[in-house]
């Protein structure tokens, strides 16, 4: 299967308002590809998750936004890249409930269930790199 990556856009992560950037550029592209308002706050508000993980545990990364087309399928591609501390059990830290900084622990799980497509790579002291995808339906 062929995946075309079309349009991507970085944002460099460092505070929060890079994620409020980040946030509005996602929304923009969604809206370009034809997804409904509400479609479009969901994948705002994975992004913002995602962000926010990168400015409390790695300080500085970048997020890459870009629409996506596999197998007659437009979507949105969202990649996040830090080189933080890096996450020590994955399959933990994507329980409900669980978290290192005394939130809720909704940020990554919650966002794996909004989005279609999601995936968390990880190595300590080198960082972290968490892949999703949202189709248009």
């Amino acid at each position: 299967m062929v995946i075309v990556v079309i349009d991507e856009v970085s944002v460099t992560i460092e505070r929060d308002a890079d994620i409020v950037t980040a946030r509005q550029k996602g929304r923009e592209l969604a809206a370009t590809i034809g997804f409904s308002s509400t479609d479009q706050t969901v994948i705002a508000l994975a992004i913002s998750e995602i962000a926010r993980n990168i400015v409390t545990y790695a300080l500085r990364g970048k997020v890459f936004l870009s629409r996506t087309e596999e197998g007659g399928r437009r979507g949105v591609l969202v990649i996040a890249e830090d080189e933080g501390p890096g996450i020590a059990d994955i399959e933990l830290a994507m329980r409900d409930g669980y978290s290192t900084s005394r939130s809720l622990g909704v940020g990554l799980p919650g966002t794996k269930r909004i989005m279609d497509e999601f995936q968390v790579e990880s190595s300590m002291g080198r960082g972290t790199t968490v892949r999703m995808k949202k189709w248009l339906r």
